[in-house]
């Protein structure tokens, strides 16, 4: 790196500096951290644990906001004005260092740009994914078990909690549909790029003839909705199925019919829990996904009509992402348009930087 392209760095890092400024504002953050701080001092403040959990993660979201623009602004300022002496001074060795650093510098900036963008209405919330695997029987579910295992991985690094609410085997491997919930920060705001068809190129392991095959898996999430969002659903608008458990829980889930499938007529929209014994608590669990379903069935529709665009079909045309074994590994997303040839971290669980990739691709 010379000086001429560490100066134009710089007016690229201050240009999103200003940009993420505008965005976050900082000083409406403070204001309101002043205000939960205020509340949380009220003497009857525990009395609603509920109201005080949602105030408290507000508070974490919003201090690790501030801290990740303080952190990147200072970040900036220092780096100009370093450059600025260095070149006055001519002092070569603080310059030298200076572009030693630019790497870390965009990251910094890069991770409050990704802050930005997670600041929507609903990507602070936790989030409901549904895999199901598409035609070709059990390459396919093996396939939907490989990114169900992703998921899991990712979670695990990221501290999630994942609370499974269906899961039904495949007939000799893999899974035919699984269901959990991802609670955490910004858990929906980083998942919400996975919604769309994922397809795996292979040499299948269930071929004798060894040949390469080509398998299909649909993601789907939706934001866990809160129950301060005024969803109605009535009676007639669903039809309620019972069943018996497939999944592990012990002799009582499988002779009793407590699964749960509600199916909401008008838009088709499916779902489906069997993870507890009590037909009641999977009702309660189907209702809940139903919900997150239908809320963002609303939005992707609103967001359709504002754009002047017919909502987008989740079918087998519309890969979001290709995984390619053989004969060369790479996983390319066709949104960001880049391809990672780390095959094996990511399926391992290693998907932070391909989702903030496809972040920063979709708000550009």
């Amino acid at each position: 790196m010379d000086n001429y392209e560490y100066t134009e760095l710089l007016k690229v890092l201050n240009k999103k500096i200003q940009n993420i400024e505008s965005i976050l504002k900082p000083d409406e953050i403070e204001a309101r951290l002043i205000e939960i701080v205020a509340i949380e001092t009220e003497p009857n403040f525990w009395e609603n644990i509920e109201n005080a959990t949602k105030l408290g993660q507000e508070k974490n979201r919003l201090l690790g906001r501030k801290a990740k623009f303080l952190k990147a602004n200072k970040a900036i300022t220092d780096a100009n004005e370093l450059y600025e002496m260095g070149i006055e001074s001519k002092d070569d060795e603080t310059i030298e260092l200076l572009f030693e650093e630019a790497n870390e510098l965009e990251e910094i900036i890069k991770q409050t740009e990704i802050e930005v963008m997670l600041s929507g209405k609903d990507d602070g919330s936790n989030a409901i994914v549904t895999i199901h695997p598409g035609a070709g029987g059990t390459e396919s579910c093996d396939w939907a078990n490989m990114l169900y295992r992703m998921y899991l991985r990712w979670c695990e690094r990221k501290g999630f909690k994942v609370e499974i609410l269906d899961h039904q085997a495949g007939d000799e491997a893999g899974i035919k549909d699984v269901t959990f919930i991802v609670s955490g920060i910004n858990a929906y705001g980083y998942l919400k790029v996975e919604t769309g068809v994922h397809r795996l190129v292979r040499i299948s392991p269930f071929d004798s003839n060894a040949k390469r095959h080509t398998s299909f898996t649909s993601v789907i999430v939706s934001p866990e909705v809160d129950d301060d969002i005024d969803i109605v659903i009535e009676d007639k608008d669903i039809r309620i199925d019972t069943y018996r458990s497939s999944g592990a829980g012990g002799q009582h889930v499988n002779k009793t019919e407590s699964a749960i499938r509600i199916t909401h007529i008008k838009t088709n929209i499916v779902v489906q829990c069997q993870n507890d014994r009590s037909q009641h608590k999977n009702k309660a669990s189907a209702m809940k996904m139903l919900k997150s379903k239908l809320y963002e069935y609303e939005l992707a529709l609103q967001t359709a009509e504002k754009n002047g665009t017919p909502k987008s079909e989740n079918g087998w045309g519309h890969q979001i992402r290709s995984y390619v074994m053989q004969p060369y590994q790479q996983i390319k997303d066709s949104r960001s348009g880049i391809g990672y040839s780390n095959v094996d971290g990511i399926l391992d669980g290693d998907l932070d930087k391909m989702l903030e990739d496809v972040l920063i691709a979709q708000n550009m």
